[in-house]
């Protein structure tokens, strides 16, 4: 086969690639499952696809079609070549406004195409909680609806038109057709022919009929994807008098890659939704109280009702970004009925509410009803979405598993199904987490199980089985909106009996006669308790790391990834994770890939140094340690933490680079360098010799590299100190300022500036003793190292610094090490003492903002000119703290105006952007957001950026200074 693989890949035009590194990494999807890949191939174009299909056909292997890879069911899990559509299919080809319809490719994500429909007056309506990386090709291979199925129901009812490659390489188009169309296309003598003619045999026999009708889920339920949708066809013209045009995009709509390969989608698009809407926040004490009030709630027509119990609402608590998105909350909830209603103005809307705040007091239901509108509700929403990522967020081997995560029943059955569903929880001594669609009668079920042992493998099983058996008692459906992939597809035969089962079948037969499109899915399954990530009973060694994980292991962290893919975001969606992918749109570049290829050599290795593997070091290689994971990725999986503790096992093995070495000294330099300040910035500038010393040292020839300043802060703090004396100002509060290595050396005069400010407005600024913050030897993986520097500063500061003494400091990037790594690097003797530390550590932009806050600095103090700002926000700034305290900070003075980039990381992150090897990507990722903003600001507009490393992109990026905040507010003194 090797050989086959070898010449495939020269025949087409885009990527194959066979090594077990890319393999590894498209094993998994957001699924409980594994299973290795013969390949992976990246199409660019049908040509490809087509090659590969004939290439499966002959070489009797099969194609997995994949688009973003966040299938819960394993529908992208399997042994032959997953074929990666979601990198270069991505174009939106056609938009007709007046019959309001679009037409794509698979790779379209579908937040995307509504940015693109929204000026049209247009949208897509169905929106999956994944929507920012969720793709068309998947919504329809998954029927997708979400949280407004409502309003909008699922993907099927807007799929108008499909193109597809079939199984013997045709391509063709499935579209409504007349009955004299439909009997046409019967008569073709073609495999397009005999998948008509098979439909037409099979829905017209009256048996069939009477048995799709009796054993398929009840029509009241809305949200049915019990395998293939030949109950939905029976609906249609020629077989149900008085119905829609037969269209097969019915049944392609939940088929999941197992019939055709979908190469353009043609959907139907609606209206924008009302702009007007509200968010009835309902808490309860119970579930159950709960599922009764959304009875209530339905009467009065929402757009959404959603469930939130209080196993997420826990979650969140610990997560950064959800924790201020739970700013509504009151005490500690059972469970939160999110409610939606829209109406022409805020008065209707809140007139609606009261009346279903009335309705459920009457009946004993709720104790707490906020209605939020505006930005609240986006933050709402935002909580909600990130459900299926928080309960990741579990320590230790327990997890909430998908395995009966997407039944759906109707929805006045709901109530009574919960109480059958959790009493059979009850017998085996589970608890599940509850939330979702409450409206339309689907909850998101998951029991908290440990997959790694063989009683949790079977116990897996064995709540599988009696909940098909429960939702068949209620004549619902297994799956509701993710699919039956592997996970469900054993259970259909029991759904719709025997008969059906054969019929379903008769289906895949009939359309992928040689098996060739992802086989093992939907029918002949195998059974749902293998092929799982986790091995029962599999054993692996206890890790020595020297981060601390708390309440967990390294393994264990990495673990907390489960696939969803929030790391596929792309510049469009915001935030930061991750920059590498979204520079290279490659899947090994995601923090998703990190943590699984990590997890596979962490749990599956031979050697005794499990970290030793060049293979964990390739795809860790463009994490820019950016920290935007450790914050955004709902499960908080912190990658930058997991790489430095891969690094320094890794070098343990195979020595440290000489670069690393260079750059993990930086402080040592830098001390070196301030005797002579003038030689050194020749050196580092002067076209012949800075280029030598680039090439010595690894770093890109067209990166220019940082010089320092004529002095050091802590040299003219000891001159200023004593002349300040001698003043005796008058002092509001004093504070000591963490001197970082960057700002003494690099920035002095940023340094200055600081100290200055926070003078004239006051303060009285310390430079207490400490050492160099220890960022330069994290960013290289010389934890060690970092961890002597951490115990010494900790040692050091802990008797000065208190809540009425902070520690501040000016570059984000240093200061911020003392709220995040040091609690976890400190000695065991030192833990209460740094974690005391981190409480009172501010970056400088934070302090001034508090003591705005607290009227100690007002606009008085500053002058009345008027300035335009762009701010850009340093990664670690936004992932540990906010960008808020510098809006507020800037936006003091009378007539600063400042407006926030939407950029994610600047793509310098250090010395990340001046590796020679990395240096591309860097300005690449500059290139996405941050460079086109700074080129467009008028040139009298001040750029701000609070990180060093940042500043020295936008120089390079854009040829323009940015400045650092304290500049800034200093130079707008009155």
């Amino acid at each position: 086969m090797k050989e086959q693989l070898a010449k495939l890949s020269k025949d087409l035009e885009g990527d194959l690639f066979v090594d077990k590194t890319i393999r590894t990494l498209y094993a998994t999807d957001a699924s409980a499952y594994r299973e290795m890949p013969l390949a992976v191939a990246i199409p660019r174009s049908i040509a490809d696809i087509k090659k590969l299909i004939t290439f499966a056909r002959l070489q009797k292997t099969s194609l997995i079609p994949r688009t973003a890879g966040t299938s819960l069911a394993g529908q992208v899990v399997g042994n032959g070549i997953i074929v990666d559509v979601s990198k270069n299919f991505t174009k939106i080809i056609e938009l007709n406004k007046e019959e309001k319809w679009v037409r794509v490719q698979p790779g379209v994500i579908r937040d995307e195409l509504n940015m693109f429909l929204k000026p049209h007056g247009l949208f897509f309506g169905p929106e999956t909680s994944t929507a920012n990386r969720a793709m068309i090709g998947g919504m329809v291979g998954n029927n997708s609806c979400g949280s407004n199925s409502i309003i909008y129901r699922s993907t099927r009812e807007h799929l108008l038109e499909v193109k597809a490659i079939l199984s013997d390489g045709t391509e063709t188009e499935f579209k409504a057709l007349s009955i004299d169309e439909f009997h046409e296309k019967c008569e073709n003598k073609t495999l397009e022919g005999g998948i008509y003619k098979s439909v037409r045999s099979l829905l017209s026999n009256y048996d069939n009929q009477v048995e799709i009708r009796n054993q398929f889920p009840k029509k009241s339920v809305e949200r049915r994807n019990t395998g293939y949708a030949i109950d939905v066809l029976l609906d249609t013209a020629p077989f149900t008098a008085g119905t829609e045009d037969f269209n097969f995009c019915k049944l392609i709509a939940g088929s999941e890659g197992t019939l055709a390969f979908i190469t353009e989608i043609k959907l139907n698009v609606s209206p924008l939704p009302p702009k007007e809407t509200g968010l009835l926040c309902v808490h309860f004490n119970s579930i159950d109280e709960s599922l009764r009030a959304n009875l209530i709630a339905l009467k009065y027509k929402p757009r959404a009702s959603e469930l939130i119990d209080h196993y997420i609402l826990e979650c969140t608590k610990d997560n950064i970004e959800q924790n201020k998105n739970r700013f509504f909350v009151q005490g500690d909830p059972g469970a939160i009925l999110v409610v939606e209603y829209a109406g022409k103005d805020r008065e209707e809307i809140t007139a609606i509410a009261k009346e279903v705040e009335a309705d459920m007091r009457a009946q004993g239901l709720g104790y707490h009803f906020p209605l939020l509108f505006g930005d609240d509700t986006k933050k709402i929403w935002t909580l909600r979405k990130a459900g299926l990522g928080l309960l990741s967020n579990l320590p230790g081997d327990e997890k909430a598993v998908p395995v009966i995560e997407d039944t759906a029943v109707d929805v006045n059955d709901l109530p009574a199904y919960i109480r059958d569903f959790n009493e059979i929880l009850k017998k085996y001594n589970l608890h599940s987490v509850h939330y979702a669609h409450a409206g339309s009668g689907e909850i998101h079920l998951r029991p908290i199980i440990n997959l790694k042992t063989v009683e949790g493998n079977q116990l897996f099983r064995t709540i599988a089985e009696e909940i098909a058996t429960l939702v068949k008692k209620y004549d619902g459906s297994l799956s509701g909106e993710h699919g039956d992939g592997r996970l469900r597809g054993e259970f259909i035969k029991q759904m719709v009996g025997e008969k059906n089962y054969q019929l379903l079948k008769d289906v895949k037969r009939t359309w992928d006669p040689e098996n060739i499109f992802n086989p093992n899915k939907i029918v002949d399954t195998p059974p749902m308790n293998t092929m799982l990530r986790y091995t029962p009973g599999q054993h692996t060694p206890e890790f020595k790391t020297i981060f601390r994980f708390h309440n967990q292991d390294v393994l264990q962290h990495a673990e907390q990834c489960n696939g969803s893919g929030d790391c596929r975001k792309t510049p469009l969606s915001g935030g930061t994770m991750c920059p590498s992918f979204m520079a290279t749109r490659n899947e090994k570049d995601t923090t998703r890939a990190r943590a699984n290829i990590l997890r596979e050599f962490l749990t599956n290795s031979d050697k005794m140094n499990r970290f030793d593997h060049k293979e964990i070091y390739e795809v860790m290689d463009l994490c820019l340690s950016c920290k935007g994971c450790k914050s955004e990725c709902p499960s908080n999986v912190d990658v930058a933490k997991l790489k430095a503790e891969f690094l320094q096992h890794y070098y343990d093995a195979n020595g440290v680079p000489f670069r690393s070495k260079l750059i993990a000294n930086f402080s040592t330099f830098g001390k070196l360098g301030s005797i002579m300040p003038g030689l050194y910035n020749f050196a580092v500038t002067a076209p012949g010799i800075s280029t030598l010393i680039k090439r010595f040292s690894g770093f890109a020839v067209k990166r220019s590299m940082p010089t320092l300043g004529k002095t050091t802060v802590k040299s003219w703090y000891k001159k200023h100190k004593v002349e300040s004396q001698k003043l005796k100002p008058i002092i509001k509060k004093t504070v000591y300022l963490f001197c970082d290595e960057f700002t003494n050396y690099n920035d002095s005069e940023i340094g200055i500036k600081g100290i200055l400010l926070l003078e004239k407005l006051g303060y009285e600024v310390i430079i207490p003793e400490h050492g160099e913050s220890g960022r330069a030897s994290l960013s290289k993986g010389l934890i060690r190292n970092a961890k002597k520097i951490v115990n010494k500063n900790i040692a050091l500061l802990s008797p000065v610094i208190t809540s009425e003494t902070p520690l501040i400091g000016i570059e984000p990037s240093a200061i911020l090490t003392f709220r995040d790594e040091y609690p976890d690097l400190a000695d065991d003797d030192k833990l209460i003492a740094a974690q005391a530390l981190a409480k009172n550590v501010f970056l400088i932009d934070e302090f001034i903002a508090a003591e705005i806050e607290k009227g100690n600095i007002t606009k008085a103090q500053f002058t009345t000119e008027k300035k335009e700002i762009k701010l850009h926000g340093h990664c670690q700034q936004k992932a540990l703290s906010s960008v808020a305290p510098s809006v507020k900070m800037l936006s003091l003075p009378e007539n600063y105006t400042v407006e926030t980039i939407p950029s994610g990381c600047c793509g310098m992150a250090g010395s990340f952007g001046f590796e020679k090897e990395h240096y591309e990507l860097s300005m690449n990722i500059g290139e996405m957001v941050l460079f086109p903003a700074v080129r467009k600001h008028p040139e009298n507009g001040i750029v701000a950026a609070p990180g060093t490393s940042c500043r020295h992109q936008i120089k390079d990026g854009t040829g323009k200074i940015a400045l650092h905040t304290v500049e800034v507010l200093y130079d707008a003194l009155a």
